[in-house]
């Protein structure tokens, strides 16, 4: 079995900033790509960031520049650290990981079990 365990959110005041943190455990073999995306009550999910096994990062649009990925492949680790927070952000963050269990599967997509960050005005 693979979880995913997110840790790190909570309720901050605009303006401030938060770390979420996911580590994946169990049989892994190779983590490919691993990101972060939230859904807000009402609204589908999207994603927020992505970053590769070689550090290649992807984010959305509404939070460049205020929200860094990064991730360390020695604990199956991807943090997000978000900055300059706004009412907007908050919503239930899930961490979402591609890997691969052996090294002759393909592939598979795990998720965790969310956390919630509420930005208050």
């Amino acid at each position: 079995q693979v979880q995913l365990v997110e840790s790190g959110g909570g309720l901050v005041q605009a303006g401030g900033s938060l770390r979420l943190s996911c580590a994946a455990s169990g049989t892994i073999f190779f983590i490919n790509l691993m990101g972060w995306y939230r859904q807000a009550p009402g609204k589908q999910r999207e994603l927020v960031a992505t970053i590769t096994s070689g550090a290649n990062t992807n984010y959305a649009d509404s939070v460049k520049g205020r929200f860094t990925i990064s991730r360390d492949n020695a604990k199956n680790t991807v943090y997000l650290q978000m900055d300059s927070l706004k009412p907007e952000d908050t919503a239930a963050y899930y961490c979402n990981a591609n890997l691969f269990r052996a090294y002759s599967s393909g592939s598979q997509e795990y998720w965790g079990q969310g956390t919630q960050v509420t930005v208050s005005s």
